[in-house]
């Protein structure tokens, strides 16, 4: 029973944040323009925060084991996702599984939309989709851990639970001095997208919502073109604003531990650790791999500014930044001939990839790659030693232990197979081709956004693929293990009551 006093702390937080979107619906007289009342984002709001109180006064408060955290992850997610989607169901009339997909689709950073129409949607509802995004960057339950003061093992438990991904270091002792620093060094690079975000040109509304967006790896725009709109109008900036946001997204793909210590005065830590140099090295091989195929495919019938080196390198490294960082901009529709069948099958490897570990990108990350990518070398040198050589695998001078390469091996497997059912699910109940279901399932996994059929068409889909990606987005955020925990606490429960 503990578990609800903790799940009514994360609805009272919930709902005083759900306050916030009526700032923009005032400023732009949202009831007017679009006849919404102040009640879509007032009612949920003060729903959440007295059933939060209710909760927490009538449930006793208690530190939780392991097992615990992971339900309490599980269900504080689950939670959010549920009543993050009440004001598009008040304001905007979706059904239950559009708003519960795209809010959980917000809080996961994913940013897979079901919604058109964004550049005539009321401004309060595209800020609300924006700061979910932000709140879910660095994880619901750390920002709840770090303005709550809920420190030593209780922080501990819920930390390892949300953050479980691989063992890491943290920047100083103690958990809540780590979560300070991470939730610091975050706002930083917030404000710092907003600035070269006004001067590359976007307004104050466009530039809070992308810099919320952004740093996150979200990826929901107020465009329906996403970042292609800037170019598309004929912004003098919008060259200058591309290299900007590409630069914020490496950042929020980048481990947050590594800006700490560029912070701290050590810069050689972008290019010096095992992990990061693979991230440069997936960046710029694939960059210069869709360059390459995309000139070697180019016809007397392509567009002439296909042909211009400058452009080709800026779309190429844009997409490449937003896949690998799993943000999910887009300036080029990559279902379209710009990018030939090369360049399609890299984006959907850097689907599966992510970011680095410690960073609010998506993805199996790009250290557990690197693992298995030296795991299999080591593999292929057994073959030739003596039986009884010892050959661990070591990573930066760190032997990896064998519990560890045999979690890193069931996760990636465990990923793949949600990807594989999902993509059979959606071709079952749908008319996409297995290209197209195979992308869609690998994008909410990921926490991606992008795939290879139109918004319009995922917008129809079956509520049931819709539920599934909705599944998937809530798997790849918390790296399926809390929710498998509680999973396995249900079926406990269900055969102690007899069911």
């Amino acid at each position: 029973m503990y578990i609800l006093n903790y799940l009514g702390s994360l609805l009272v937080l919930i709902g005083l944040f759900m306050y916030l979107p009526l700032i923009p619906y005032l400023v732009f007289h949202d009831q007017d323009l679009h006849h919404l009342s102040a009640v879509t984002f007032a009612g949920p709001a003060t729903f959440n925060v007295l059933v939060g109180l209710l909760l927490q006064n009538r449930i006793a408060f208690r530190t939780p084991s392991l097992r615990g955290a992971m339900v309490i992850t599980a269900l504080g997610w689950i939670l959010a996702g549920l009543v993050g989607g009440l004001p598009f169901m008040i304001g905007l009339h979706k059904s239950f599984f559009d708003a519960f997909f795209e809010s959980v689709s917000g809080f996961t950073t994913t940013g897979i939309t079901v919604f058109e129409g964004l550049d005539t949607m009321p401004r309060s509802i595209l800020f609300w989709r924006s700061f979910m995004q932000w709140l879910g960057g660095l994880g619901i339950l750390t920002f709840f851990l770090a303005v709550s003061f809920r420190g030593g093992s209780t922080a501990a438990a819920l930390f390892s639970a949300e953050g479980h991904k691989i063992d890491i270091s943290r920047p100083v002792p103690g958990i809540f001095n780590t979560l300070k620093i991470l939730w610091a060094i975050y706002t930083f690079f917030t404000v710092v997208s907003f600035f070269l975000f006004l001067a590359g040109g976007m307004d104050v509304f466009d530039a809070i919502n992308h810099a919320c967006t952004c740093i996150s790896t979200g990826g929901f725009s107020t465009h329906d073109a996403s970042l292609a709109y800037y170019s598309q109008h004929h912004y003098p900036h919008a060259v200058f604003l591309e290299y900007a946001v590409i630069l914020i997204m490496l950042a929020g793909g980048t481990n947050f531990l590594v800006h700490f210590k560029v912070l701290t005065g050590h810069p050689g830590a972008l290019f010096s650790s095992f992990e990061m140099k693979w991230y440069w090295a997936i960046l710029g091989g694939s960059v210069l791999l869709i360059c390459l195929n995309h000139f070697s495919h180019l016809t007397a019938q392509s567009p002439p500014g296909d042909h211009q080196l400058p452009r080709v390198f800026r779309e190429a490294l844009f997409q490449v930044s937003t896949m690998l960082t799993s943000t999910g901009y887009l300036t080029v529709d990559i279902r379209s001939s710009f990018f030939p069948a090369l360049s399609k099958q890299i984006f959907i490897i850097l689907m599966v990839i992510g970011g680095c570990v410690g960073s609010t990108a998506g993805g199996i990350k790009v250290l557990r790659f690197g693992i298995l990518v030296r795991l299999f070398r080591t593999q292929l040198q057994r073959i030739s030693l003596p039986r009884r050589a010892v050959t661990p695998v070591v990573v930066s001078g760190k032997i990896i232990p064998e519990a560890e390469l045999e979690r890193i091996a069931a996760l990636c497997w465990s990923w793949l197979l949600l990807i594989v059912l999902g993509a059979i699910l959606t071709a079952a109940y749908s008319d996409l081709d297995p290209w197209q279901s195979f992308s869609g399932m690998a994008s909410a996994v990921g926490n991606m956004g992008p795939f290879y059929f139109s918004v319009h068409k995922m917008a129809s889909l079956h509520w049931l693929i819709k539920l599934t990606y909705t599944f998937g987005m809530l798997a790849g955020r918390l790296e399926i293990i809390p929710l498998a925990c509680l999973f396995g606490t249900w079926r406990t429960m269900a055969q102690q009551h007899g069911i």
